[in-house]
């Protein structure tokens, strides 16, 4: 079995300035950061998955535009001790391709965590509610594709494998 999941994965220097930013916000939250050549946003959760799916997987037509995904808001939720950061708005681009996959998932008959998509890249767990968070980096994630992705099992956290691409038009 795999554990699997589709992303968003953001550029070196985007993940660099996110990360320094909750180093700094962990001051607040306490927690662990997420780190650096980990942090993604999920579009959606497969979990443990056969083996004998992954060339299907790797098949699969996801349609989606090119574009910019705002990092304006940085919020902690208190049902799952996260610090997370996102849009404050989700662009209907990101909208459309949370949709498009999900519906090509269903299609082939895949099995997939069904919450409701929210767009958000996780910084820190197993925090606690801080007073304050840092001001967020003025920073840039260009959407170019999404990602299919394996996650292992890697000390206290995950390690993050790149398993295929799907590119944006």
């Amino acid at each position: 079995m795999r554990r699997l999941f589709f992303a968003l994965w953001p550029p070196r220097e985007t993940a660099a300035a996110l990360h320094r930013w909750a180093t700094e916000a962990q001051g607040a939250s306490g927690g662990r950061v997420t780190r650096v050549g980990t942090i993604h946003l999920t579009l959606a959760f497969l979990g443990d998955t056969g083996e004998g799916v992954l060339p299907l997987l790797k098949a699969l037509k996801v349609k989606g535009e090119k574009h910019l995904l705002p990092i304006d808001q940085a919020r902690y939720w208190k049902q799952s001790n996260i610090v997370w950061v996102g849009p404050e708005e989700t662009p209907i681009q990101l909208k459309v391709l949370a949709e498009n996959l999900q519906a090509v998932l269903k299609e082939n008959a895949f099995a997939f965590d069904k919450r409701p998509f929210a767009a958000h890249a996780t910084l820190i767990r197993n925090a606690r509610a801080p007073e304050r968070l840092p001001p967020l980096p003025r920073t840039r994630w260009p959407v170019e594709e999404c990602v299919l992705v394996e996650s292992v099992p890697a000390g206290k956290g995950r390690d993050y494998t790149v398993l295929a691409r799907y590119a944006l038009t």
